[in-house]
């Protein structure tokens, strides 16, 4: 598939999101879902009805039905945590509640004193994928990449010896600014900054599970459904939040998805 990128967006009326393919500035709408396989060629879309990304609110590019979370698929940010390897993907689920766009807040719970970023690669699936074998290719189920950012309560995380809590909170899955198509999943370059400031900087080819065999081995356990995405591990450099940073989640090839941080307890 060749290089793509689209959003999902309000205008004017905000009950009515749309998807849109990004040309430069611009975007141009489509008549329905890029995931129900109809909008994968777009030769026909109107040029002229063209409408300034500015004029608009981006939403998180994506509604899945479940975000599948990767740890500890770089081995450097193990050791920071002071964590082993393991010997195959260590899988976790984060509601699709959690959801943001870029531009919206992440909010610190009152519970929480330890609330870190972990930028990520998201996957997007583009077509149901379920009990994948050696005779089908994992790729061809993706649609595209985005960013994401797996805030974690690292606090609560430690303190309930697993997942649930520290990765669920409302506002802890940003994602956006936009899926693209046509990226090599084993040649990705993350960067995470906090304030402008770098904190972690990574590439895909560093990951313990590659991209292709984390879709497969997932769609052993469940379903993978369009619009799904699989959230696939972040590089060393986390870090706290405070109230008042403004986290910026990069992926080449993708772009920016940034957010600020609100303290419910400041």
């Amino acid at each position: 598939m060749r290089h793509q990128k689209f959003c999902r967006f309000v205008e004017m009326n905000p009950d009515k999101p749309l998807y849109g393919l990004i040309e430069g500035n611009y975007i141009f709408a489509l008549g329905s879902s890029p995931f129900d396989g109809t909008q994968t060629d777009t030769s026909e879309i109107n040029r002229i009805n063209r409408i300034d990304i500015e004029s608009v609110r981006l939403l998180a590019p994506a509604t899945p039905t479940k975000i599948v979370c990767v740890g500890r698929n770089y081995k450097a940010h193990a050791e920071e945590l002071g964590n082993k390897m393991p010997d195959e993907p260590l899988i976790f689920l984060k509601p699709a509640s959690s959801v943001i766009a870029t531009k919206e807040e992440i909010v610190i719970p009152p519970s929480s004193n330890q609330v870190e970023h972990e930028g990520e690669i998201g996957v997007v699936i583009g077509r149901k994928a379920a009990r994948l074998d050696g005779k089908q290719n994992p790729l061809d189920y993706v649609f595209g990449y985005t960013c994401l950012n797996d805030v974690t309560a690292r606090d609560l995380q430690r303190k309930d010896l697993q997942f649930t809590r520290g990765k669920s909170f409302d506002t802890f899955c940003p994602v956006g600014p936009f899926i693209a198509t046509g990226l090599d999943p084993t040649d990705i370059t993350l960067t995470t900054r906090v304030n402008g400031i770098v904190r972690q900087h990574g590439n895909s080819k560093d990951m313990a599970f590659p991209i292709a065999y984390l879709i497969q081995y997932i769609s052993n356990i469940m379903t993978l459904l369009p619009g799904d995405i699989i959230a696939t591990g972040t590089p060393a450099g986390v870090s706290k939040l405070d109230e008042g940073d403004i986290v910026d989640v990069e992926v080449d090839g993708i772009g920016v998805l940034s957010n600020p941080v609100k303290n419910l307890s400041a």
